[in-house]
């Protein structure tokens, strides 16, 4: 064999043996690379998971009664002068909710709405305070719907730890029949310098009319 031969021999051994650690270099980064992309996605995970916090209070809709009332004057003013009688639908939604805090500083409930969805949108309504919510069942000894411990909007406050239970009024002006089409009801709570809390009345909570 001449040595030229033995050279180009040589060489080709040489190449194939760097080729094949080359190879094995590279799957070995490769490797790496996945073990690393691993770690950090559970570092993420691990990172997200420790800062949730769980909510501030929790809620849920106890009952729900709705009073559907049509009004129609008498056709004469306060010195008995006829005038046209005029013709008032409204419904008024009365709710018993149940409200737990558990954080570790009282809340201060400020705001409370009834939000009605009907094929033209959502119709709000603010919640009557504690004495609008007694004077309803003076001006109207008809409705029948149980009189509860009122939860004033303004001035309820919850302390940590406390879970209060209470009914709050909201009034619409519509129909029946548009009360009967709606799409959706949800309650909106909203505590001072926190977030606001949104109850759905779960389906074994029946909507009962009075």
């Amino acid at each position: 064999m001449s040595l030229l031969h033995q050279n180009i021999e040589d060489e080709d051994m040489d190449d194939a043996a760097r080729g094949e650690s080359l190879t094995k270099g590279t799957s070995h980064v490769a490797i790496a690379a996945i073990i690393a992309t691993v770690v950090v996605a559970a570092a993420i995970a691990i990172y997200v998971i420790a800062g949730q916090k769980p909510p501030i209070a929790t809620g849920e809709v106890v009952a729900v009664w709705a009073h559907p009332q049509h009004t129609e004057t008498s056709g004469f003013d306060a010195s008995g002068a006829p005038m046209p009688k005029l013709s008032v639908d409204q419904v008024m939604v009365f709710v018993k909710v149940r409200l737990h805090n558990q954080s570790t500083f009282p809340l201060f409930l400020s705001n409370v709405t009834t939000d009605v969805t009907l094929d033209d949108g959502i119709h709000s309504s603010y919640a009557a305070n504690k004495g609008d919510y007694e004077r309803v069942f003076i001006a109207y000894p008809d409705i029948t719907v149980p009189h509860g411990t009122p939860i004033s909007p303004l001035n309820t406050q919850i302390a940590a730890g406390q879970t209060v239970e209470g009914e709050f009024l909201s009034a619409f002006k519509m129909t029946k029949q548009q009360w009967d089409a709606r799409k959706k009801l949800d309650f909106t709570l909203s505590f001072r310098y926190q977030p606001n809390m949104v109850l759905v009345p779960q389906p074994q909570v029946a909507i009962i009319e009075q």
